[in-house]
C-alpha cells in the first residue's frame, strides 16, 4: 500500500477512466479536465468503467508514481459523475474507505471531531 500520505490532498475522477491511460495520459486528464496542477505532491485516483481497477497518479520530488490495483472479485464503490464535478475532494479516512470496497459517505462512522483547548 502507499505509505505515509496523511499530508496529500487526495482527489478523485468521478465517472469511469481509460485504463490505457499510463502517466503522461493520465497528466493531462488532470491538468486538462479536472483543472488541477499534476505537480503538486497530491494523489489523483481513477477508476475503470467495470470499477474493479484503479490507478493513483503521484507526484514526488522529481517524478510521477503510478500506483494500479486491479480486484480478482467485487468492486469498488466508485462515485458516478454529477453533474458540474469535474474532481471530489477526499480525506485519506474516505480513501482508505473507498480502497476497502466501502462507500466514500459512510453513515455508520465516527464524525471526526476537532476540539481546542478553552483560554
Amino acid at each position: 500500500m502507499i505509505g505515509d500520505t496523511s499530508h496529500l490532498n487526495v482527489y478523485l475522477a468521478p465517472g469511469a477512466t481509460d485504463m490505457r491511460k499510463s502517466i503522461d495520459g493520465l497528466v493531462l486528464l488532470v491538468s486538462e479536465t479536472l483543472c488541477l496542477d499534476p505537480f503538486t505532491e497530491s494523489l489523483f485516483v481513477f477508476c475503470n468503467r467495470g470499477q474493479d481497477k484503479l490507478k493513483i497518479l503521484h507526484w514526488q520530488t522529481n517524478g510521477f508514481w503510478l500506483y494500479y490495483r486491479r480486484l480478482e472479485k467485487g468492486r469498488f464503490n466508485w462515485p458516478t459523475q454529477g453533474q458540474n464535478t469535474k474532481v471530489i475532494t477526499l480525506s485519506r479516512r474516505e480513501l482508505n474507505w473507498l480502497l476497502d470496497g466501502l462507500p466514500i459517505d459512510q453513515k455508520a462512522a465516527h464524525p471526526v471531531l476537532r476540539y481546542q483547548t478553552a483560554a
